[in-house]
């Protein structure tokens, strides 16, 4: 069993990019909406990732995940089932006081959303960040990947 603790924060300037060691496109999209067990189909750059989350725990600190690569035309012909509900996005990686930051800047429906993830290993992990990240969002459903399908920041 896999135990994802991550923080968000929003970002308000963009020397994310600047900062960044990588860059990669991704789209994804879900094949159910339920935020106790999503599941949900990615595509990076060529290949492709199925994920499970269950709910979160810990105030949106932690919650189960396992994610398993699978060949990039299944990714495809699975991200076709869930219709017009996909999200595009941008991440970049940096790297800051031995942790990673990836930073989403979304696009389409979301455009203009950009959002900071930290991963730990624990909850209580104390974290140093950069001088542009915002306020923290851990646990704000409404900046969630699949609340962002429904109600994406196009609308707020």
């Amino acid at each position: 069993v896999l135990i994802e603790i991550e923080r968000k924060f929003l970002v308000k300037s963009d020397k994310y990019r600047s900062d960044a060691f990588k860059v990669q496109l991704l789209s994804q999209a879900y094949l159910n909406n339920n935020p106790d067990k999503s599941v949900r189909i990615r595509i990076v750059d060529n290949e492709g990732f199925i994920t499970i989350k269950g709910p979160s725990n810990d105030g949106g600190f932690s919650r189960f995940e396992w994610e398993k690569k699978i060949p990039f035309d299944e990714a495809v012909e699975l991200m076709k089932l869930c219709g017009d509900q996909l999200i595009l996005k941008k991440r970049y990686f940096v790297k800051h006081n031995k942790i990673i930051l990836e930073v989403d800047e979304f696009l389409n429906n979301n455009k203009g959303l950009v959002v900071a993830e930290v991963e730990l290993k624990t909850t209580s992990q104390k974290i140093v960040l950069p001088d542009w990240i915002a306020e923290e969002v851990t646990g704000v459903n409404k900046y969630y990947n699949l609340s962002l399908i429904s109600n994406p920041f196009s609308s707020w």
